[in-house]
């Protein structure tokens, strides 16, 4: 048998959790004859998702032998593969893929993947895949090997994540996507995609980008997908005729096409990682390469590339930072009280109406399917917060990533008003004004004048004094900070807040409501800048400093590349604002004294209006205008690129050092946490903190590695 010599290979995880290919004949209609319905599952409850192993994978594929035998003795007339309720296959199991310690081993699991899939796209009748759930990785693969693919609109999670987490679609999805849905197609998925926190692809979106050939609502996906293999079987010539113009239109391309298509995809890596990730610009090199590869020469160079990044630092600290981290830690957030003290929310009210609140609104709205409130101080603020609301509707609705029904339901629950009287049957409230304590304070007493009893007032303040916020309340235990980052629909990290007096049960509520809203909850003490903007603040006081003793702009701006950062220092200051980065940097010294930057260069770019630093030109070039030079006073001791570098790092480990001594979080791992999901901290270099203890730094400020 051809997985006999996997055999070693599976030998080495016998704890796997094995999803077993079930398989069941269907007589399908339109006298088509019989198919075989293999339906992974792991036989865990529905939360568990479906994954691939080494055992997993030998039992796929010599089901397909025998499935194969069974075709060729003309039993059965066609093969299709779906899953277990809201899964087909999440992916490889990650915790598997990095106890393979050897180059050996890992070229193994990655020619194992492919002796199962190509088997699946030959088994001599038509095979099919109905994508009735999560489809990642290589659960996508196996997709990709049928003929023909269905895909239910209630299918959410598909997609090829690997260059988000350190490696390549190396079971045949860097040769099959683009020859189905067009090169430029599969860069969005391969590289744009996982490079933007990981975006995912809904059933709607991966039929319009011809992933599937068909799109089926939830309620009968299986039978509507048995019908239509039915009429491909049969040899319906609409039918067939129908999808061989869609497959036509959709992947149709030519090297021009194919070439710009790489050339987008590497600009978009280096954009988003100064390529300081290897996985990235592997897939693309795969992908340059395949253009004029056959499937048999892709799948060496995909085997290759597998084994050759499954031994690298790189994907073994993104494995530490997406597996133990964003799909464990963050999923049991370190002292969230008991989830059963939670009290039901079935009305949200929003003090203000601005882009934030709006943002949140919409959230709210989408998620809870509640009615949500928003107030501001006069009608036209109001109207335009709810019309900023609709609008957003709108686009969803347009881009079909929201039914017509859910959009009319989504826009029917959010309103306005001037007055604050209708927050009196809300049991959570929200503020997200001005950032200015007295101001906060105001807002809260004015609210607890209206609210019940019960209901629980949050704050969305980056960096104030929850406890202060509370203090002057008859009910200061019902507080609580609630930090969303911004863009609000984009970033998943929330902040939960917990002042010394805030009651236990508005905790639960805090992190209940966290999971509704599909954000990731950590749980962070009363203190400055909380987590992220205080890391951030530390940071930005570096490089503004050393630009203002002297250092010119492109080397400062440059030094922390090797970090890969979604985005240098100055042009994500520019991007919040230089107003906004000034007040939050005199707020973090005034907390914690001057080891916080505040420069006076930046308040005079501020005083004459300037933007930021850069001015962009036609060709994409930047450069500091000589009037913007001519505003400022610096000094005349320049570092280089690697002192810069090497003084940031340890900036970065005294304060987290501090952080930890305070007990602002209860382990790094949540540092790390908070910093990925809330800064883009990049994968490939694990979490800040192990990052800082590689680089020397933790030891040479602290005296101690972090772990």
């Amino acid at each position: 048998m051809s997985f006999d010599r996997f055999e070693e290979l599976a030998a080495l995880v016998p704890t796997e959790i094995v999803t077993h290919p079930y398989v069941q004949d269907i007589d399908l209609p339109f006298g088509a004859g019989v198919l075989a319905l293999v339906t992974l599952d792991n036989d865990l409850d529905s939360a568990k998702p479906t994954t691939l192993g080494p055992n997993t994978l030998i039992e796929y594929g010599r089901t397909l032998e025998g499935l194969k035998e069974r075709a060729g003795r003309g039993e059965i007339q066609a093969v299709a593969v779906t899953g277990k309720p809201y899964f087909l296959v999440a992916g490889a199991d990650l915790s598997t893929v990095k106890s393979l310690k050897t180059e050996q081993y890992g070229l193994l699991m990655a020619e194992l993947g492919h002796e199962a899939y190509n088997l699946f796209g030959s088994l001599g009748v038509p095979s099919f895949a109905f994508i009735n759930g999560v489809a990642l990785g290589g659960g996508l693969e196996i997709a990709l090997a049928a003929d023909y693919r269905t895909v239910s609109t209630g299918a959410n999670g598909i997609g090829l994540p690997e260059a988000f987490i350190g490696l390549v679609p190396g079971w045949g999805g860097v040769y099959r996507l683009p020859r189905l849905i067009g090169p430029a197609a599969a860069v969005k998925v391969m590289i744009e995609n996982p490079l933007s926190n990981n975006r995912m692809l809904d059933g709607a979106a991966a039929f319009e980008l011809g992933i599937a050939d068909q799109l089926f609502e939830p309620a009968d996906f299986l039978e509507q997908s048995l019908l239509w293999a039915a009429r491909i079987v049969s040899g319906d010539a609409a039918a067939i005729r129908t999808q061989e113009e869609r497959r036509s239109r959709l992947g149709s391309y030519d090297d021009a096409s194919w070439d710009a298509a790489v050339a987008a995809g590497r600009a978009f890596v280096e954009a988003r990682t100064g390529n300081a990730a290897p996985a990235p610009s592997r897939v693309l090199d795969l992908f340059e390469a395949g253009k004029s590869y056959s499937r048999e020469e892709s799948a060496r160079a995909e085997c290759k590339a597998l084994s050759d990044l499954m031994q690298t630092p790189e994907f073994h600290s993104t494995v530490y930072a997406f597996l133990d981290l964003v799909q464990k830690r963050a999923k049991r957030p370190a002292g969230a009280p008991d989830r059963k003290l939670a009290r039901p929310v079935t009305k949200v009210g929003i003090v203000g109406a601005g882009l934030m609140a709006s943002q949140l609104a919409l959230l709210f709205a989408r998620n809870l399917k509640v009615p949500v409130v928003l107030t501001d101080i006069d009608q036209a603020r109001v109207d335009k917060g709810v019309a900023y609301v609709h609008a957003e509707v709108d686009k969803l609705l347009g881009k079909k990533r929201l039914s017509l029904d859910a959009a009319n339901r989504t826009r029917a629950l959010v309103s306005g008003s001037v007055s604050k009287d209708v927050f009196a049957d809300a049991d959570f409230v929200i503020e997200a004004v001005f950032e200015e304590l007295s101001v906060k304070k105001q807002v809260f007493a004015e609210v607890e004048a209206v609210v019940t009893p019960e209901c629980i007032l949050a704050t969305n303040t980056s960096s104030l004094s929850v406890a202060e916020m509370a203090a002057d309340l008859q009910h200061p235990e019902r507080v609580v900070g609630f930090h969303f980052f911004n863009p609000v629909a984009a970033m998943p990290l929330l902040e939960i807040v917990r002042a010394p007096g805030t009651d236990d049960a508005v905790l639960a509520t805090a992190f209940a409501l966290a999971k509704e809203l599909r954000k990731n909850a950590v749980l962070v003490q009363d203190a400055p800048a909380f987590v992220v903007n205080r890391i951030l603040g530390r940071m930005f006081g570096e490089i503004t400093k050393v630009f203002d003793e002297g250092t010119d702009a492109g080397t400062a701006d440059n030094a922390l590349r090797p970090m890969g950062l979604p985005m240098t220092p100055f042009r994500l200051l520019a991007l919040v604002g230089l107003p906004v980065g000034q007040h939050v940097q005199e707020s973090l010294r005034a907390a914690f004294g001057n080891r916080f930057h505040v420069s006076a260069n930046q308040q005079k770019l501020i005083d004459a209006g300037v933007k930021g630093l850069w001015e962009k030109h036609d060709d994409g070039t930047s450069t500091v205008p000589g009037s913007t030079l001519a505003l400022l006073e610096r000094g005349d001791l320049p570092s280089s690129g690697a002192e810069v570098l090497q003084r940031t790092q340890d900036a970065l480990a005294d304060e987290i050092g501090r952080m930890l001594d305070e007990g602002v979080v209860a382990a790094p791992e949540d540092i790390d946490l908070c910093v990925i999901l809330g800064a883009g901290w990049p994968l490939h270099l694990g979490g800040i903190t192990p990052y800082l203890d590689r680089t020397g730094a933790s030891e040479r400020v602290n005296g101690r590695t972090f772990h």
